[in-house]
């Protein structure tokens, strides 16, 4: 009995080295897993902060590539021309309005060379003088299509091409396209972060907020003051979590993201907050905090059993507890409904930019169908000349003709929807014999017409490659069609046309035309070396893509003489023996 009051105290002095212990802990481990998280959350916020400014600034680069065009166009319609040199503008403005909403310009103008508004899509604007406007100037003073923005009175700004209308070498006035960046604005209202375009002057032209336009972006964050040091010191107490801050907008901290568009200096700048990096760190840490709690409950528990008052002071910590764990599951749940949404709104900006994707191989669907088009003209003028001359077994087979073409084109169509919806298709052994005459049978029109000597070389053995039949025909007529138009100024044209077979599968296409001026940027999109209205500059780069998917490699040179020689080198498919004997 006299042991029993030592006893006691030692399991008491057990106890309380227990709790300093496991306190200790717990401490150490919420703030190394604070630290830990609160940086990947931010670098995951970050990445995808950098995503969303890469697809922003991507729209709006070609939202204004696509209307570069428009101008050039206009200043050659016949109408428009007309009645600048008759001063007949009766029609011209139904004619600009016919254009708009084709276009998906603001707005479309025609000026005299006075200056006068003769026509536009904004009757309000008809016979205003916009003689001193600068992208009336610059337009009169230049031989191409000038690019102006100039800043309103009321805060906005105008971005528009122009161009001068010429007629015999005199000039008629001039053609403006305001472009449409404001839809851009309204996009960016709908989201939580701040957006803003500056110029090469660094003053801000576009922005998610109205009030920041015509001013710098030191004077726009200036202008809504940040919190005082001492409520930020309270701030930065109350959430242990906060990260030092790129910048505050609004009062409140940011980090900021800035990208450069690449035209006239551009660049994008997006301000995204801390809140859901604080959220996530905060609803991990609340589950460790109330992991320990109910390490520290059990542990009060043990050492509380004995006595009455211990276990009354027991049942009340456990009642606040279970209040706890209430609030904490409340929490937990929200927070998991947070991520539900984040994770949606994550697939909408996938598929978004797989949109955008997609919209710039909509262009490359009139280049693609273009040619079977051709050909089906000539096979129709065929057939119809044997139906006349009672020949109706070789008009059927024109009408064969026809109907694979028909086929391929819908097959072209098919993959276009199909890479909307899944990316892409089973790819299968395909003969490059079989496909090099079949493209060689769609441009059979155009080498005719063109009386151009065509050199083949092709092995007895079959050439197999694994891959998708209709994209490797694809990437072989866009081949074999730049080597006809490189041919165009030559008395002789000539294509030698070479398959190979050793370790891979190598197509070769040569002509003796004029060579190419510029390899580094031949595979660039949009990059042409043909007049206006002849090539987008769209094959090759979708004829480089083709072949990098399928493994394999498409390069350029100029030949020793003259002319230019393509190669197209594709994995070679080898048979059961084959591997075998390369194995050994």
């Amino acid at each position: 009995m006299k042991n029993l009051p030592l006893r006691t105290g030692t399991v008491s002095w057990r106890a309380r080295v227990a709790l300093f212990v496991l306190t200790i802990l717990a401490v150490i481990t919420v703030v190394v897993t604070n630290a830990l998280l609160t940086d990947r959350f931010t670098e995951n916020t970050r990445n995808r902060a950098e995503l969303r400014l890469a697809l922003y600034s991507g729209n709006l680069l070609s939202e204004l590539r696509r209307n570069a065009i428009v101008p050039q166009l206009l200043s050659r319609d016949p109408a428009l021309i007309g009645a600048l040199a008759s001063g007949d503008f009766s029609n011209s403005t139904q004619r600009l309005i016919s254009f708009v909403d084709e276009i998906g310009a603001a707005s479309l103008m025609l000026l005299d060379r006075d200056g006068r508004a003769v026509a536009a899509t904004d009757r309000n604007r008809l016979g205003s003088m916009h003689r001193s406007d600068p992208y009336f100037i610059d337009a009169i003073r230049s031989n191409e299509t000038v690019f102006t923005n100039m800043r309103r009175e009321v805060g906005s700004f105008v971005f528009a091409y122009s161009r001068r209308v010429e007629q015999q070498g005199g000039t008629l006035g001039v053609i403006v396209v305001e472009v449409d960046l404001a839809k851009f604005e309204r996009a960016w209202a709908g989201i939580s972060d701040a957006v803003l375009v500056t110029d090469s002057e660094g003053t801000i032209i576009l922005a998610s907020e109205p009030r920041w336009r015509g001013q710098t972006e030191e004077a726009a964050l200036a202008a809504e003051p940040a919190i005082s040091a001492i409520q930020r010191a309270i701030q930065a107490t109350a959430d242990w979590s906060a990260l030092p801050a790129d910048a505050y907008v609004e009062g409140e901290a940011v980090m900021r993201m800035q990208s450069r568009i690449p035209f006239r200096g551009w660049m994008m700048t997006s301000f995204t907050t801390y809140d859901s990096v604080r959220e996530r760190v905060n609803g991990v840490l609340a589950l460790e905090i109330m992991g320990f709690a109910i390490l520290l409950a059990l542990a009060f528990y043990a050492l509380s059993r004995k006595t009455a008052l211990r276990m009354a002071l027991f049942q009340r910590e456990s009642a606040e507890l279970r209040a706890l764990n209430m609030r904490l599951q409340r929490e937990i749940a929200e927070r998991e409904r947070v991520q539900e949404t984040l994770a949606v709104a994550e697939q909408t900006l996938e598929q978004s930019s797989k949109l955008a994707a997609l919209g710039e191989m909509s262009a490359a669907v009139s280049h693609e169908l273009n040619q079977p088009l051709a050909a089906m003209k000539t096979y129709l003028a065929g057939a119809r000349l044997l139906l006349q001359r009672n020949r109706p077994e070789e008009a059927l087979s024109s009408f064969q003709r026809i109907d694979d073409l028909i086929g391929r084109m819908g097959t072209i169509t098919h993959q276009l929807k199909s890479y909307a919806r899944k990316g892409g298709s089973a790819l299968t052994p395909v003969n490059m014999g079989d496909a090099l005459n079949s493209a060689l049978s769609m441009m059979e029109p155009q080498l005719k017409q063109r009386q151009i000597r065509i050199s083949r070389a092709v092995p007895s053995q079959p050439v197999m490659v694994l891959g998708d039949r209709v994209r490797i025909e694809q990437v072989m007529i866009n081949l074999l069609r730049n080597a006809i138009d490189a041919t165009g100024a030559v008395d002789d044209p000539e294509v030698d046309i070479i398959l190979a077979a050793g370790e891979t599968a190598t197509l070769t296409v040569r002509d003796n035309g004029l060579g190419i001026e510029d390899l580094d940027q031949l595979f660039e999109p949009f990059y042409t070396t043909k007049a206006a209205g002849e090539g987008v500059g769209l094959g090759l780069a979708i004829s480089s893509g083709i072949v990098n998917q399928l493994g394999g490699r498409l390069t350029a040179r100029n030949a020793e003489g003259r002319g230019a020689v393509f190669e197209m080198r594709l994995p070679i498919l080898m048979d059961d023996a084959d591997e075998i004997e390369a194995a050994e």
